[in-house]
């Protein structure tokens, strides 16, 4: 469904195609499924917590800005505006992530996924900064579509 288009596209955009010969590249793949997952849960509304932040900012089929909104709310705003601005992408853990997220919308991402919500949130302390940081070229959250803004990426 969404989830798995959302984590073939990000994974393209995070360089982890198919060939990728380095560690990286197989984990940004998997990190892009489990970003993919996430997001497609948020769209979909995947845990009540999800559902209203989805579209608080960027259009209703882009939930990275209800993602945002999240992070910003659970005091990840320092990171989060970094990895939106031009400047360096400021790190994010694991634990930090889990504590963000609803854990609705972390478990059904890593059950997606095919992984631990534990290890989907270390998937995505590593892949979002790059992630968040690539579909924010402008330095602001895009209006369009996730899908429109990767495609625009030229993958």
């Amino acid at each position: 469904m969404a989830g798995n288009d959302l984590g073939s596209l990000l994974g393209g955009l995070l360089g982890g195609g198919q060939g990728g010969g380095s560690a990286g590249g197989g984990s940004a793949a998997g990190g892009g499924d489990v970003l993919g997952a996430l997001l497609g849960a948020l769209l979909g509304g995947g845990g009540a917590a999800g559902a209203p932040a989805a579209g608080a900012r960027g259009g209703a089929d882009n939930p990275l800005g209800g993602l945002l909104d999240m992070l910003t709310r659970s005091g990840l705003a320092d990171q989060a505006q970094s990895w939106i601005g031009t400047g360096e992408n400021q790190p994010v853990s694991g634990s930090q992530i889990k504590e963000a997220l609803p854990d609705d919308a972390l478990r059904q991402a890593a059950q997606q996924a095919g992984v631990s919500p534990d290890e989907a949130a270390d998937q995505l302390a590593r892949t979002l900064p790059q992630a968040v940081d690539k579909l924010t070229p402008n330095g602001q959250v895009p209006t369009e579509s996730l899908e429109e803004i990767i495609r625009k990426q030229n993958l």
